[in-house]
């Protein structure tokens, strides 16, 4: 998902419209999250009435008034609309968490031919490699409301940021999602024990140490927590 607008300028929908700008803050925003595209303009009827249901929808999954911890998602606004006041007048309908990509950004039109948008409303959701989950989550979001998140995911195998170390958001590259993904706590641990488990019934089944290898490995490498 980084890739995709690591060398773009992403709007933030609130008074200031303060701009994203630098590779460390779309990586900050945008890593390890689930990310929805949402294609619509002011003066397609059907995304009029779609609105208040997604901005409901995103507001029940990250706003501090209906959950403790906001859900790891982002909402995109991507402009199909044939003027920039009809776009300023779209954001005011969507929820001020939201970024978008500015009227005059050649972008807008790129993304539309790389999902293949053919229907407004749609909302491209995609996983945080990139790859979509739905392309077109319309229908899923009206059926079922904040329920859908469950089912992404699930389905995307997403890192909860309750497991990671602060060190994984400072002072580390920013050009590889998978970097701070490999250093989750539980997977790293579960890959120690095992190899701990390994090394120590080696040593318990003779043929070199008779017995010695598991004090070896405690007086040498220490613990390896």
């Amino acid at each position: 998902m980084v890739d995709l607008f690591v060398d773009q300028v992403l709007v933030k929908n609130n008074k200031d419209q303060d701009e994203l700008d630098t590779e460390r803050e779309i990586v900050m925003h945008l890593q390890n999250r689930i990310l929805m595209l949402f294609f619509a303009s002011a003066a397609c009827e059907s995304c009029q009435r779609f609105a208040p249901t997604l901005k409901d929808f995103f507001k029940q999954l990250t706003d501090e008034f209906y959950v403790d911890r906001a859900a790891q998602l982002v909402l995109l606004y991507i402009s199909l609309d044939q003027s920039e006041e009809k776009q300023e007048s779209f954001l005011k309908e969507l929820p001020k968490k939201c970024l978008f990509l500015a009227y005059e950004d050649p972008y807008r039109r790129e993304l539309e031919a790389m999902f293949n948008v053919e229907e407004l409303p749609t909302v491209v959701v995609l996983r945080p490699d990139c790859s979509i989950l739905s392309p077109n989550a319309v229908e899923e979001i009206l059926r079922l409301g904040p329920d859908c998140y469950r089912n992404w995911q699930e389905a995307t195998e997403i890192i909860n940021r309750s497991f990671m170390i602060s060190e994984d958001f400072e002072g580390k590259s920013m050009r590889s999602l998978s970097d701070p993904m490999r250093r989750l706590k539980y997977k790293v641990e579960d890959e120690k024990k095992k190899k701990k488990k390994e090394k120590k019934s080696r040593g318990w089944g003779g043929g070199g140490g008779g017995g010695g290898g598991e004090d070896a490995e405690v007086d040498g490498g220490g613990s390896p927590w």
